[in-house]
Protein backbone atom coordinates (compact mmCIF):
# COMPACT_ATOMS: atom_id res chain seq x y z
CA UNK A 1 0.00 0.00 0.00
CA UNK A 2 1.12 3.23 -1.03
CA UNK A 3 2.40 5.26 2.14
CA UNK A 4 0.30 9.13 2.00
CA UNK A 5 2.70 12.09 0.35
CA UNK A 6 4.43 14.07 3.07
CA UNK A 7 3.34 17.07 4.42
CA UNK A 8 4.08 19.80 6.93
CA UNK A 9 1.82 19.43 10.08
CA UNK A 10 2.64 22.73 12.06
CA UNK A 11 3.55 25.77 9.74
CA UNK A 12 6.24 27.50 11.73
CA UNK A 13 7.50 31.17 12.13
CA UNK A 14 10.47 31.45 9.86
CA UNK A 15 8.04 29.86 7.17
CA UNK A 16 5.70 32.47 6.60
CA UNK A 17 5.06 35.84 5.02
CA UNK A 18 4.72 38.21 7.71
CA UNK A 19 3.30 40.91 5.55
CA UNK A 20 0.41 38.54 5.04
CA UNK A 21 -0.20 37.15 8.44
CA UNK A 22 -0.31 39.91 10.51
CA UNK A 23 -3.05 42.02 8.55
CA UNK A 24 -4.95 39.03 7.72
CA UNK A 25 -4.63 37.71 11.20
CA UNK A 26 -5.93 40.90 13.11
CA UNK A 27 -9.17 40.63 10.16
CA UNK A 28 -10.19 37.16 10.97
CA UNK A 29 -9.33 38.07 14.71
CA UNK A 30 -11.90 40.82 14.88
CA UNK A 31 -14.37 38.92 12.77
CA UNK A 32 -14.77 36.02 14.96
CA UNK A 33 -14.72 38.44 18.32
CA UNK A 34 -17.79 40.20 16.51
CA UNK A 35 -19.36 37.29 15.78
CA UNK A 36 -18.56 35.31 18.78
CA UNK A 37 -19.19 38.24 21.82
CA UNK A 38 -22.51 37.55 23.33
CA UNK A 39 -21.25 34.54 24.46
CA UNK A 40 -18.53 36.73 26.35
CA UNK A 41 -21.42 38.83 28.07
CA UNK A 42 -23.79 35.62 28.77
CA UNK A 43 -20.62 33.92 30.44
CA UNK A 44 -20.18 37.33 32.35
CA UNK A 45 -23.23 38.36 33.64
CA UNK A 46 -23.87 34.39 34.86
CA UNK A 47 -21.03 34.21 36.62
CA UNK A 48 -21.65 37.49 38.76
CA UNK A 49 -25.39 36.81 39.71
CA UNK A 50 -26.10 35.36 42.90
CA UNK A 51 -26.46 31.74 43.05
CA UNK A 52 -29.18 31.17 39.79
CA UNK A 53 -31.39 34.24 41.35
CA UNK A 54 -31.33 36.02 37.69
CA UNK A 55 -30.63 33.42 35.53
CA UNK A 56 -31.43 29.29 35.12
CA UNK A 57 -28.63 29.41 32.71
CA UNK A 58 -27.41 30.66 29.25
CA UNK A 59 -30.27 30.21 27.12
CA UNK A 60 -32.18 32.55 29.67
CA UNK A 61 -29.68 34.87 30.02
CA UNK A 62 -29.55 34.96 26.47
CA UNK A 63 -33.12 35.43 26.41
CA UNK A 64 -33.99 38.01 29.08
CA UNK A 65 -31.11 40.31 28.06
CA UNK A 66 -32.64 40.48 24.28
CA UNK A 67 -36.15 41.27 25.76
CA UNK A 68 -34.83 43.73 28.34
CA UNK A 69 -32.04 45.47 25.46
CA UNK A 70 -32.32 44.03 22.36
CA UNK A 71 -29.40 43.05 20.16
CA UNK A 72 -26.99 46.05 21.85
CA UNK A 73 -27.71 44.64 25.08
CA UNK A 74 -25.63 41.62 23.66
CA UNK A 75 -22.65 43.63 22.78
CA UNK A 76 -21.95 45.66 25.77
CA UNK A 77 -18.48 46.93 25.72
CA UNK A 78 -17.59 45.47 22.08
CA UNK A 79 -15.78 48.33 21.11
CA UNK A 80 -13.93 48.54 24.07
CA UNK A 81 -13.35 44.58 24.44
CA UNK A 82 -11.83 45.07 20.45
CA UNK A 83 -8.73 46.59 21.73
CA UNK A 84 -8.02 42.61 22.65
CA UNK A 85 -6.83 42.31 18.68
CA UNK A 86 -4.14 44.44 19.67
CA UNK A 87 -2.97 42.48 22.29
CA UNK A 88 -3.94 39.35 19.96
CA UNK A 89 -1.19 40.61 17.67
CA UNK A 90 1.14 40.17 20.73
CA UNK A 91 0.15 37.03 21.70
CA UNK A 92 0.60 35.45 18.79
CA UNK A 93 3.82 37.15 17.99
CA UNK A 94 5.20 35.78 21.49
CA UNK A 95 3.59 32.18 21.42
CA UNK A 96 5.65 31.77 18.01
CA UNK A 97 8.70 33.28 18.68
CA UNK A 98 9.10 31.42 22.13
CA UNK A 99 8.10 28.40 20.24
CA UNK A 100 10.40 29.00 17.57
CA UNK A 101 13.42 29.66 20.41
CA UNK A 102 12.65 26.69 22.29
CA UNK A 103 12.46 24.39 18.59
CA UNK A 104 16.16 25.85 18.08
CA UNK A 105 17.24 24.26 21.37
CA UNK A 106 15.46 20.91 20.87
CA UNK A 107 12.62 21.39 23.34
CA UNK A 108 9.82 18.93 22.80
CA UNK A 109 6.30 19.31 21.05
CA UNK A 110 4.63 19.66 24.70
CA UNK A 111 6.79 21.53 26.24
CA UNK A 112 6.50 24.60 23.70
CA UNK A 113 2.94 24.42 23.57
CA UNK A 114 3.17 25.07 27.62
CA UNK A 115 5.92 27.89 27.70
CA UNK A 116 4.86 29.70 24.51
CA UNK A 117 1.06 29.58 25.56
CA UNK A 118 1.90 30.74 29.10
CA UNK A 119 4.40 33.26 27.86
CA UNK A 120 1.90 34.49 25.02
CA UNK A 121 -1.15 34.69 27.94
CA UNK A 122 1.36 36.78 30.55
CA UNK A 123 2.25 39.08 27.68
CA UNK A 124 -1.00 39.50 26.22
CA UNK A 125 -2.83 39.82 29.69
CA UNK A 126 -0.60 42.83 30.17
CA UNK A 127 -2.16 44.63 27.26
CA UNK A 128 -5.68 44.10 27.52
CA UNK A 129 -6.38 44.03 31.38
CA UNK A 130 -7.20 47.51 31.51
CA UNK A 131 -9.84 47.09 28.31
CA UNK A 132 -11.37 44.33 30.22
CA UNK A 133 -11.55 45.94 33.29
CA UNK A 134 -13.85 49.00 32.02
CA UNK A 135 -15.32 46.38 29.19
CA UNK A 136 -16.45 44.18 31.75
CA UNK A 137 -17.87 46.76 34.42
CA UNK A 138 -20.11 47.95 31.22
CA UNK A 139 -21.32 44.44 30.18
CA UNK A 140 -22.91 44.13 33.73
CA UNK A 141 -23.51 47.99 34.64
CA UNK A 142 -27.15 48.20 36.08
CA UNK A 143 -27.64 44.48 36.42
CA UNK A 144 -30.03 43.21 39.26
CA UNK A 145 -28.08 40.34 40.57
CA UNK A 146 -31.24 39.35 43.24
CA UNK A 147 -29.63 38.37 45.89
CA UNK A 148 -25.58 39.29 45.28
CA UNK A 149 -25.06 42.13 47.80
CA UNK A 150 -28.53 42.22 48.84
CA UNK A 151 -30.45 42.50 45.47
CA UNK A 152 -28.46 45.65 44.46
CA UNK A 153 -28.45 46.64 41.03
CA UNK A 154 -24.76 46.59 40.28
CA UNK A 155 -22.81 50.05 40.05
CA UNK A 156 -20.06 49.77 41.90
CA UNK A 157 -18.85 52.91 40.56
CA UNK A 158 -21.94 55.15 40.45
CA UNK A 159 -22.14 55.58 37.24
CA UNK A 160 -25.04 57.01 35.48
CA UNK A 161 -26.58 54.17 32.86
CA UNK A 162 -28.05 56.90 30.75
CA UNK A 163 -25.12 57.71 29.19
CA UNK A 164 -24.50 56.96 25.42
CA UNK A 165 -21.93 53.69 25.22
CA UNK A 166 -18.59 56.15 24.00
CA UNK A 167 -19.40 58.64 26.73
CA UNK A 168 -20.77 55.43 29.40
CA UNK A 169 -16.77 53.99 28.89
CA UNK A 170 -15.13 56.89 28.98
CA UNK A 171 -17.03 57.71 32.60
CA UNK A 172 -16.27 54.21 34.01
CA UNK A 173 -12.55 55.25 32.93
CA UNK A 174 -12.73 57.94 35.09
CA UNK A 175 -14.16 56.85 37.37
CA UNK A 176 -11.62 53.87 37.90
CA UNK A 177 -8.77 56.27 38.18
CA UNK A 178 -10.51 58.63 40.03
CA UNK A 179 -10.83 56.10 43.35
CA UNK A 180 -7.67 53.59 42.18
CA UNK A 181 -5.23 55.75 40.31
CA UNK A 182 -3.59 53.51 37.90
CA UNK A 183 -3.52 50.59 39.96
CA UNK A 184 -7.31 50.22 39.02
CA UNK A 185 -6.75 49.25 35.55
CA UNK A 186 -5.15 46.37 36.95
CA UNK A 187 -7.65 45.56 39.27
CA UNK A 188 -7.38 41.84 39.14
CA UNK A 189 -4.79 41.58 37.18
CA UNK A 190 -3.31 38.76 39.53
CA UNK A 191 -6.29 36.76 39.06
CA UNK A 192 -5.78 36.90 34.96
CA UNK A 193 -2.65 35.85 35.20
CA UNK A 194 -3.76 32.96 37.57
CA UNK A 195 -6.79 32.18 35.16
CA UNK A 196 -5.42 32.76 31.32
CA UNK A 197 -1.89 32.07 32.00
CA UNK A 198 -2.81 28.24 32.44
CA UNK A 199 -5.43 28.40 30.55
CA UNK A 200 -3.59 29.40 27.39
CA UNK A 201 -0.32 26.67 28.17
CA UNK A 202 -3.17 24.21 28.82
CA UNK A 203 -4.70 25.11 25.59
CA UNK A 204 -1.94 24.76 23.45
CA UNK A 205 -0.79 21.53 24.79
CA UNK A 206 -4.20 20.15 24.46
CA UNK A 207 -4.60 21.34 20.89
CA UNK A 208 -1.25 19.77 19.61
CA UNK A 209 -1.83 16.39 21.73
CA UNK A 210 -5.68 16.34 20.04
CA UNK A 211 -4.01 16.99 16.57
CA UNK A 212 -1.63 14.04 16.80
CA UNK A 213 -3.98 11.47 18.38
CA UNK A 214 -6.38 12.37 15.89
CA UNK A 215 -4.11 12.03 12.95
CA UNK A 216 -3.43 8.53 14.34
CA UNK A 217 -6.75 7.55 14.41
CA UNK A 218 -8.59 9.22 10.95
CA UNK A 219 -8.45 8.02 7.72
CA UNK A 220 -4.73 9.99 5.79
CA UNK A 221 -7.45 11.55 3.66
CA UNK A 222 -8.95 13.53 6.30
CA UNK A 223 -8.47 17.28 5.20
CA UNK A 224 -5.83 18.35 7.85
CA UNK A 225 -7.48 21.71 8.94
CA UNK A 226 -10.38 19.84 9.55
CA UNK A 227 -8.29 17.91 12.08
CA UNK A 228 -7.08 21.31 14.08
CA UNK A 229 -10.10 22.79 14.18
CA UNK A 230 -11.43 19.89 16.12
CA UNK A 231 -8.23 19.66 18.19
CA UNK A 232 -8.90 23.35 19.03
CA UNK A 233 -12.80 22.78 19.85
CA UNK A 234 -11.46 19.48 22.26
CA UNK A 235 -8.65 21.44 24.03
CA UNK A 236 -10.74 24.69 24.74
CA UNK A 237 -13.70 22.56 26.26
CA UNK A 238 -10.78 20.17 27.88
CA UNK A 239 -9.32 23.31 29.43
CA UNK A 240 -12.28 25.45 30.19
CA UNK A 241 -13.36 22.57 32.77
CA UNK A 242 -10.34 22.37 34.36
CA UNK A 243 -9.82 26.61 34.94
CA UNK A 244 -13.40 27.52 35.45
CA UNK A 245 -13.21 28.51 38.93
CA UNK A 246 -10.30 30.75 38.23
CA UNK A 247 -12.19 32.56 35.56
CA UNK A 248 -15.31 33.22 38.12
CA UNK A 249 -12.58 34.61 40.46
CA UNK A 250 -10.75 36.86 38.00
CA UNK A 251 -14.56 37.95 36.36
CA UNK A 252 -15.86 38.69 40.44
CA UNK A 253 -12.23 40.65 41.32
CA UNK A 254 -12.77 43.04 38.66
CA UNK A 255 -16.47 43.44 38.61
CA UNK A 256 -16.94 43.78 42.00
CA UNK A 257 -13.99 44.91 43.17
CA UNK A 258 -13.22 42.97 45.61
CA UNK A 259 -9.97 43.55 47.36
CA UNK A 260 -7.91 39.97 47.15
CA UNK A 261 -7.99 37.51 45.18
CA UNK A 262 -8.18 34.76 48.51
CA UNK A 263 -11.63 37.13 49.49
CA UNK A 264 -12.88 36.62 45.75
CA UNK A 265 -12.31 32.94 46.35
CA UNK A 266 -13.63 32.49 49.88
CA UNK A 267 -16.67 34.83 49.16
CA UNK A 268 -17.73 32.59 46.24
CA UNK A 269 -17.39 29.08 48.17
CA UNK A 270 -19.33 30.44 50.93
CA UNK A 271 -22.07 31.54 48.03
CA UNK A 272 -21.78 28.65 45.59
CA UNK A 273 -19.65 25.25 47.52
CA UNK A 274 -19.11 22.96 45.06
CA UNK A 275 -21.30 24.11 42.25
CA UNK A 276 -18.58 27.32 42.00
CA UNK A 277 -16.80 24.69 39.91
CA UNK A 278 -19.76 24.69 37.22
CA UNK A 279 -21.24 28.48 37.41
CA UNK A 280 -21.29 29.72 34.17
CA UNK A 281 -19.98 26.66 32.75
CA UNK A 282 -22.17 26.16 30.03
CA UNK A 283 -21.59 29.25 28.43
CA UNK A 284 -18.24 29.09 29.18
CA UNK A 285 -17.81 26.07 27.59
CA UNK A 286 -20.33 26.97 23.90
CA UNK A 287 -17.95 30.17 23.73
CA UNK A 288 -14.49 28.53 24.46
CA UNK A 289 -15.51 25.69 22.16
CA UNK A 290 -16.98 28.25 19.24
CA UNK A 291 -13.77 30.58 20.07
CA UNK A 292 -11.32 27.80 19.52
CA UNK A 293 -12.68 26.03 16.65
CA UNK A 294 -13.24 29.46 14.77
CA UNK A 295 -10.14 31.36 15.78
CA UNK A 296 -8.04 28.14 14.52
CA UNK A 297 -9.92 28.00 11.08
CA UNK A 298 -8.55 31.94 11.06
CA UNK A 299 -5.42 31.07 12.13
CA UNK A 300 -4.27 28.13 10.61
CA UNK A 301 -6.20 29.19 6.98
CA UNK A 302 -4.10 32.46 7.29
CA UNK A 303 -0.75 30.63 7.95
CA UNK A 304 -1.51 28.59 4.68
CA UNK A 305 -2.25 31.74 2.50
CA UNK A 306 1.08 33.38 4.34
CA UNK A 307 2.80 30.31 3.50
CA UNK A 308 6.67 31.36 1.76
CA UNK A 309 6.49 29.88 -1.69
CA UNK A 310 9.37 27.31 -1.26
CA UNK A 311 7.02 25.33 1.20
CA UNK A 312 3.55 25.33 -0.48
CA UNK A 313 3.86 22.02 -2.14
CA UNK A 314 4.20 20.35 1.38
CA UNK A 315 0.61 21.82 2.42
CA UNK A 316 -2.05 19.88 3.10
CA UNK A 317 -5.63 21.42 3.39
Amino acid sequence: MESPPPFIKTIEWEMMNKKKFFPLSMLSSFSVRCALFPLTVIKTQLQVQFKNDVYNGMIDCACKIYKSEGVKGLYRGFWISSFQIVSGVFYISTYEGVRHLLRQRGYGSSTKAIVAGGAASLVGQTIIVPFDVISQHMMVLGMNAHGLRHGQIINPLGINTELRKTELAIQIAKEIYRKDGIVGYYRGYTASLLAYVPNSALWWAFYHFYQDELIKILPANTSHLFIQCVAGATGGFTTTIITNPLDIIRARLQVQRLDSFARAAVELWIEEKFHMFFKGLSARLVQSAAFSFSIILGYETIKRISVNDQYKHLIKW
